[in-house]
């Protein structure tokens, strides 16, 4: 019996199903890793003497290893869908956080990290992204803002969830916890749930050979070279403010309390963006959506700069851009490339990414010693000045009837 056809049944298939059950995993995914140190890396230390950064240095490992394993990752959901891989992914942070739970040192809790890295590579936005991009083509554009949405409640729910567990069990059975949640409840709903989809046949020698999956015309590679630098700069920026906002908040002038309420308007603010574009961004073209998001985030950073008694301006306005740029990072490469090779595209995407996101934090600790937080700032408005700018020679290419 031949498979049943992947857009057949993504139609037969309720799209709030696949949607909530995807924006679910995203929720408890994204919280239980990149998350995760957040909540337990002073439980740790406190109950091991291992250093804070060793701890948070494990997440920029397994944030490596996510990077390193993306475009194979991109390549197995063209070729079987998205619903093997992010099952898999399900598993593989699951076996990670068992890693944690039993960690006798530190090097094995490192490696527990790599696990939980290749997790993340396969079952965060990327490959929920491609994998909605496979299921519905360039429709997918509002199910991919709707799973953002999810996501954007991953710290929101998982961060005091996280509290309760190490309250209750400790840090390591906190992280048993998570691996039975991710056992129990992700990887049964992303099967009963995701459609299943028929595998595509491999490029055979003499037919699409000379075009495989993911290949780029001549007058595609400019605009997909410039996409990755631009999507590369801006998580580098982004990932820096999300890990040191509090410090650079209170070289303001600000107080520690002061600094960590205004840091909680970022959440509302991602989310409300989402919301907006949900409600009127289907009317354009995403390259717009792009070219506000760069413009928020770009004015945020030099509003904060040069306007510190504006700082919750400063940061709503760069929590609206920061939040719409996780829905244009899936959104764009669908539009400008199409759906055929658009997970492979995607993965290919992520790697630079994902590494920019692992070095970010630690260049942060060495611009704050280097050049202090006015000269963080500085650094941090001109790249999102530069990253804006960028974003110009993309409009004509957007525009460019296909």
């Amino acid at each position: 019996m031949s498979a049943v056809p992947a857009a057949v049944e993504a139609a037969e298939r309720p799209s709030l199903a696949v949607i909530s059950a995807i924006g679910l995993g995203q929720i408890l995914s994204w919280g239980s890793t990149y998350y995760l140190p957040a909540v337990l890396a002073v439980p740790i230390a406190e109950d091991t003497g291992w250093s804070l950064g060793w701890l948070f240095g494990a997440l920029s490992v397994g944030l490596v290893a996510s990077g390193l394993v993306s475009p194979r990752v991109g390549g197995l959901i063209h070729h079987h869908g998205g619903r093997p891989v992010l099952a898999a992914a399900a598993g593989l942070i699951a076996l990670g956080q068992i890693g944690l739970w039993l960690a006798p040192n530190l090097p094995a809790f490192v490696a527990a990290w790599v696990v939980i890295g290749i997790g993340m590579g396969a079952g965060l936005y990327d490959p929920a992204f491609s994998t909605l991009g496979r299921l519905y083509g360039e429709a997918a554009r509002p199910a991919i803002t709707k799973v953002t949405l999810y996501g954007g409640l991953a710290s929101t729910v998982c961060w005091p969830l996280t509290a309760v567990l190490n309250e209750a069990l400790g840090w390591r059975g906190a992280c048993l916890a998570y691996a039975v949640i991710h056992l129990v409840l992700v990887l049964p709903l992303y099967l009963r749930v995701i459609p299943k989809e028929a595998a595509t046949a491999r490029p055979t020698v003499g037919t699409t050979a000379m075009h495989p999956p993911g290949h780029l015309r001549p007058d595609q590679r400019f605009a997909f070279n410039l996409i990755a630098v631009v999507f590369t700069l801006a998580f580098a920026v982004m990932t820096v403010i999300a890990v040191h906002l509090l410090t650079l908040l209170q070289a303001r002038g600000l107080e520690l309390a002061a600094a960590v309420a205004l840091g909680t308007l970022i959440g509302p603010a991602q989310v409300g963006g989402r919301l907006i574009e949900m409600a009127f961004g289907g009317r354009a073209h995403p390259i717009w959506t792009l070219l506000i998001s760069s413009a928020l985030v770009a004015l945020g950073t030099v509003l904060l700069l040069l306007a510190p008694g504006w700082a919750a301006g400063a940061i709503i306005l760069y929590g609206i851009g920061s939040g719409l740029r996780s829905i244009v990072r899936g959104t764009v490469p669908l539009v400008l490339f199409g759906k055929e090779g658009y997970a492979i595209l995607m993965g290919r995407l992520a790697v630079p990414t994902l590494l920019a996101t692992a070095a970010a934090p630690m260049l942060g600790v060495w611009a704050l010693e280097a050049f202090g937080a006015e000269g963080t700032l500085v650094a941090l408005s001109v790249a999102g000045m530069v990253n804006l700018l960028l974003v110009l020679p993309l409009l004509p290419v957007a525009m460019r009837p296909r």
